[in-house]
């Protein structure tokens, strides 16, 4: 099988200490994939053989079976990335080696995105220990309060520019688009169709069942009542107990029926109720209409409107509150905050502020300048490799660790394979 091939001779050759020593792990994880591969098949092969004599087996064999399905197919996924399985050249295997150029301009395209932005080296230069006095400087407790103060003018002087109304009215704004104008109906029936699909209501139609059941069971007077209550006057009260008895036993006979068969008629007339009204919510514009119209009912005009005002006014009084009160939770914590960033910095404020200025704003230049001559390195010096030596390079570094994945698959293809056949052998017999 293609799993237990050898790497290639003249690069197993060039390759040094370390090189053979992944190339040992590799193989040695390659045969315990393959050996439990091979280990499924004979446990399935005895348990097929003797299952009709011994009924159990059949749980092992469905275990066996998808163990091999599992195995095999974690087998197919990690060797298609690197050639083709059992040198069958199926369409989309031996990725790496066919798109070898693909992957290292997509490599450069990441470095180039994701490092060498003006954003990510200028973050980086933060983290280092250029701005050292400046930390000094913050790390005391006087200009930790300094900061805190100067932070909380700013922030007073926000909500002194910022008008009530004009919050209000981005609040409201957001609601509307994001929770008003689009329809209800289609999305909450789609949701539902789901639920119902997946059978996800039965537990609550059970409890409701359930409920319902103790209920009838622990009121026999209150239902006796009840008729009596409701009987015409002129009938004997004998009369009244013996028909309020009956309700009571047929009713509770009809919820016991109801809570012990899953299958009852009641329980198929409801789902097909509700996979009924999923639809129409999806697709009646009738049904449709009502959910619009029950939305603007618990949602109209007054009630947005006062839901932003009420939600700018709790965050407005917890800002003021927070940044006029010295001791408030909020501003304790960010001085707090203040000096512990500051103890991580060692220089002048001054010094170190023209020296970060300096090294950002020329980082900044070099990078925007020269950052897609840098990444070319990458993609050129990829579409250089021969196409199988990359793919043999990339597998001896993380090819030990893929193996964990046929490892895995045949352990979870195990378990998926003796669940499936055991509920379906509860369900079907």
């Amino acid at each position: 099988m293609a799993q237990t091939e050898q790497l290639n001779p003249a690069l197993r050759g060039a390759a040094s200490r370390s090189d053979a020593d992944k190339a040992a792990a590799l193989r040695r994880m390659k045969n315990i994939a393959l050996g439990l591969l091979v280990f499924m098949a004979v446990v399935f092969c005895v348990a097929f053989a003797l299952q009709e004599k011994y009924p159990w087996l059949s749980y092992v064999r469905a275990a066996a079976e998808g163990g091999m399905v599992g195995a095999l197919a974690d087998w197919f996924a990690v060797t298609a990335l690197f050639r083709h399985p059992m040198g069958i050249k199926i369409p989309h295997t031996a990725i790496i080696p066919n798109r070898k150029d693909e992957i290292g301009n997509s490599l450069a395209e990441f470095v180039e995105t994701n490092f060498l932005s003006e954003t990510v080296v200028g973050e980086k230069l933060a983290s280092m220990q250029i701005a050292q006095k400046l930390g000094g400087w913050l790390a005391k407790a006087e200009s930790a309060e300094r900061v805190a103060s100067e932070g909380a003018a700013a922030i007073r002087g926000a909500m002194t520019v910022l008008k009530d109304d004009d919050i209000q009215d981005v609040i409201e704004s957001m609601v509307r688009k994001h929770v008003l104008e689009p329809p209800w109906g289609p999305p909450v029936g789609k949701l539902a169709e789901r639920i119902f699909a997946d059978g996800h209501h039965h537990s609550l139609v059970d409890l409701l069942v359930d409920r319902s059941t103790t209920w009838i069971r622990a009121n026999h007077a209150t239902i006796s009542d009840l008729v009596v209550d409701r009987s015409p006057s002129w009938v004997p009260q004998f009369l009244d107990g013996m028909v309020g008895d009956k309700i009571y036993n047929e009713l509770y006979k009809f919820a016991r029926a109801v809570q012990s068969n899953p299958d009852h008629e009641v329980r198929q007339q409801l789902d097909n109720y509700l996979k009924d009204l999923a639809q129409e919510l999806q697709h009646d514009p009738a049904m449709i209409a009502k959910a619009e119209a029950i939305k603007s009912q618990v949602l109209g005009d007054p009630e947005v409107r006062e839901l932003a005002g009420r939600t700018w006014e709790t965050l407005k009084a917890a800002l003021s509150d927070a940044v006029e009160d010295p001791n408030s939770e909020l501003r304790v914590k960010f001085v707090k905050a203040v000096g512990a960033f500051g103890e991580r910095l060692v220089s002048d404020e001054e010094l170190a502020a023209k020296t970060n200025k300096w090294i950002s704003d020329a980082a900044a230049y070099l990078v925007g300048t020269y950052k897609h001559e840098i990444t070319s390195l990458i993609s050129d010096t990829v579409q250089n490799w021969d196409a199988q030596e990359t793919s043999e390079k990339i597998e001896l570094q993380v090819g030990k660790d893929l193996q964990f994945i046929r490892i895995n698959g045949t352990v979870v293809g195990s378990l998926a394979g003796v669940a499936i056949f055991t509920v379906a052998t509860l369900v079907f017999g």
